[in-house]
């Protein structure tokens, strides 16, 4: 293409101000050197229901804020059609999460690097994820107390409910972790959240923001990417829709896509770079086959394990008009209370079965009993914990479901089709009432509202799960990193056989983390910008990680024996 065709033009052209885009605008303008051109289809954050923890129900299913994005029917879910909420604002979903903070297992680093990411174990991730984090608890050889990132606790579990949840896993035989980011992530223990002073931390208020005033770095909001410009095998630039005008933009250096596991792969695909028989069936020509693009797609579920609560105390007594009014008015004055907190501060990571090697089951405690979007509430007083198999087996695609850019990607998680995932949620429910069974909960625990005493054997467990179970919202891999067939991108994220593109996002990942997936988005994004510039990677790390003694392995093994029907 002649330079004439180009509206406008970058060094680097980031697509997606996302939990990984904003930590490269931020990072890769930080010397002045290059011009960053950021590309965002959603607006700004000043919504103060995305700044306030508490609302985080609001813009998550707001189309103003969210995507919109269904997956096709679930045969293992039966049939459900499942609402995938993705960021559409600057920020990405790190601006309507959750916001819970959870690094993942050190094994899982260990298995990226197993699968073919040299370069990404948990020695050398670690170091990235420290620089990332203004940690409250302070700095140590695990924790980073200087990076953009605020990490704290909320409400330092205020409410007795998440110290009682703590106590009840002590009392299994589970353990307590001082630090479940740090040395030892299994066992219970106090939860992080990115909240800094009563506000929400996403990358857009940590890294994007800060660093608009420099000259160097545009952010362009309002702007559908369409596809990437290809000149043969390279990467020239991206042609993006403002406002019904079509503008093309060059790229100096690099494109980089930051635009999601959903996304990234189906703006490869749109721009010919993909599986060449699906090109083929949607019309595009194909610029390069790349066949492992938008396969390995993989998700989270959970499912809720809610209690009646027999105390009051609980934060059902808030879902009134003047308890939420309340909580606003605090919050809106002070930045306090109720409203500066997600509501989730203890949690755990336990192991399913003996012989694993690190857990693979994640809760999230939460002292009332509601849906996680905020749709249902139960009656009274009650609290719940969100169950996840963290380490499914299951694995999904994302397709085109046409050649026109505005249309949704066609998803596919193929939730459930692994018998061991299965599995995994048949123990994980038995363990989870033998915890609420402890004597830390008596003064609190009422009747089983969900499941309910009446699911106990496999298969009505299985029903239940098909039926009850959501996702976490923790999509990745559709653009995996490694190097044999399927992989489609290099561990320095540079997209196998075109030059000058990268993808940097959750996508990138060869299998999920044990736990929440926006630290290890917004890490990737670290280290990919140290890679991109040419930059000497930080040192490894020496710091060691907690491995849990056979006998424990054998204690968890009898308690899923004892509880089985």
């Amino acid at each position: 293409m002649s330079e004439t065709e180009f509206e406008r033009s970058a060094d680097y052209v980031i697509v997606g101000a996302g939990s990984a885009g904003c930590v490269l605008a931020e990072r890769l303008s930080a010397d002045g050197k290059h011009d960053v051109l950021v590309l965002e289809f959603g607006g700004m954050d000043n919504s103060l229901f995305i700044q306030m923890p508490t609302a985080l129900s609001i813009p998550m299913s707001s189309p103003k804020y969210d995507w919109g994005l269904h997956t096709q029917a679930e045969p293992g879910l039966g049939g459900r059609s499942v609402h995938q909420a993705r960021g559409k604002v600057i920020g990405g979903s790190s601006s309507i999460n959750g916001m819970v903070y959870v690094r993942g297992n050190a094994g899982d680093f260990e298995q990226w690097r197993e699968q073919g990411a040299e370069g990404w174990g948990y020695a050398d991730v670690l170091p990235y994820f420290q620089r990332a984090e203004d940690c409250l608890y302070g700095a140590d050889a695990y924790r980073g107390s200087e990076g953009p990132v605020g990490i704290c606790n909320g409400n330092d579990m205020q409410n007795p409910l998440y110290r009682v949840f703590i106590e009840a896993g002590r009392e299994t035989g589970y353990g307590v972790s001082e630090d479940y980011n740090g040395y030892r992530q299994e066992g219970f223990c106090r939860m992080d959240m990115t909240v800094r002073g009563g506000v929400r931390c996403s990358t857009a208020n940590a890294y994007l923001k800060p660093a608009l005033d420099r000259s160097n770095l545009t952010l362009q909001t309002h702007a559908l990417t369409t596809r990437i410009l290809m000149e043969g095998k390279r990467a020239v630039g991206v042609e993006y829709r403002y406002h019904g005008q079509v503008v093309k933009v060059r790229a100096r250096r690099e494109v980089i896509l930051c635009a999601s596991a959903f996304n990234s792969p189906k703006l490869l695909m749109l721009s010919g770079i993909g599986p060449k028989a699906h090109l083929q069936d949607m019309g595009i020509e194909v610029v390069h086959d790349l066949p492992g693009v938008g396969q390995n797609l993989q998700d989270h579920l959970e499912v809720w394990v809610q209690h009646a609560s027999r105390k009051p105390g609980t934060l059902n007594g808030w879902l009134n008009p003047l308890g939420k009014m309340l909580i606003g008015v605090r919050w809106l004055l002070f930045k306090t209370g109720l409203g500066a907190t997600n509501h989730f501060e203890s949690n755990a990571y336990i192991r399913s079965r003996a012989g694993l090697q690190y857990p693979d089951l994640q809760y999230h405690f939460l002292a009332g009993a509601i849906a996680y979007d905020g749709s249902s509430a139960l009656k009274g007083h009650g609290f719940q914990v969100h169950l996840g198999a963290n380490k499914p087996l299951s694995r999904g695609r994302i397709q085109l479901s046409s050649g026109d850019p505005e249309a949704p990607p066609d998803i596919l998680f193929n939730y459930l089709s692994e018998e061991a995932d299965k599995q995994a949620y048949r123990d994980g429910l038995r363990l989870t009432r033998e915890i609420f069974a402890q004597a830390a909960f008596d003064a609190y625990r009422g009747e089983e509202v969900s499941p309910g005493p009446s699911v106990q054997t496999d298969e009505e467990i299985d029903a239940w799960v098909a039926t009850s179970a959501a996702t976490a919202y923790h999509p990745c891999g559709s653009c995996r990193m490694g190097s044999d067939a399927l992989a489609v991108v290099d561990v320095q994220c540079r997209v196998h056989g075109v030059a000058n593109l990268r993808v940097v996002d959750s996508s990138v990942m060869p299998t999920l983390t044990n736990g929440n997936i926006n630290a290890p988005t917004i890490m990737i994004g670290e280290k990919a910008a140290d890679h991109i510039l040419g930059k000497p990677l930080l040192p490894a790390s020496t710091a060691a990680s907690w491995q849990a003694p056979d006998w424990q392995h054998r204690q968890r093994e009898s308690a899923a024996r004892r509880l089985a029907p």
